[in-house]
C-alpha cells in the first residue's frame, strides 16, 4: 500500500472515490461535495494492489491554515491502514510546506481514528451536510 500526492490527471480518480463515499454512501449533496476548491488543493491517493482505494486533500486556507479535508476510504478497504497512510502523507506534505499544525473537521463517529493519530478535538459538535463534526487539531 502506498499513499502519495496525486498527479493532476488523477483528480478524477480522487473525485470518484469521494463521490462513492460521501455522495453515494453518506448522502452528501453533490453540490456540497464538489465545492469548487479542488483546483487549489493538493490531493492524495492511497492504493493497494494497483487499485486506488482512498483519497484526501490538503487545503491551505486564506488565513494560512493547513486543513486536511475530504478524507475518504472506500467501504471495502476500511480497517486496512489506508486512512493512516493517507494522513501521514498529508501531514508530511503540510510540514514540507512549512506548517506546524494541521486542522480538520472530523465526523464524530471517526473522531477516535483521528485521536489515535494525535489529533485533539476542540469546541462543540457542529453539523455539516447533516453529519455531526468536531474541529480537530494536531501539531505536526
Amino acid at each position: 500500500m502506498s499513499a502519495r500526492v496525486a498527479r493532476s490527471e488523477e483528480l478524477e480518480t480522487c473525485l470518484a472515490i469521494r463521490l462513492e463515499v460521501f455522495v453515494d454512501e453518506q448522502q452528501v449533496p453533490l453540490e456540497e461535495e464538489v465545492d469548487g476548491l479542488d483546483e487549489s488543493c493538493t490531493h492524495f491517493l492511497v492504493e493497494q494492489g494497483g487499485e486506488a482505494l482512498g483519497t484526501a486533500r490538503l487545503r491551505i486556507t486564506a488565513a494560512g491554515e493547513a486543513r486536511a479535508e475530504r478524507v475518504a476510504v472506500v467501504r471495502r478497504a476500511r480497517g486496512l491502514g489506508l486512512g493512516v497512510a493517507l494522513m501521514k502523507a498529508l501531514e508530511r506534505t503540510a510540514r514540507e510546506l512549512g506548517h506546524s499544525q494541521l486542522v480538520l473537521h472530523g465526523q464524530v463517529p471517526v473522531i477516535p481514528f483521528y485521536e489515535r493519530l494525535g489529533f485533539a478535538a476542540e469546541g462543540p459538535v457542529f453539523m455539516d451536510c447533516d453529519i455531526p463534526h468536531r474541529t480537530m487539531r494536531k501539531a505536526i
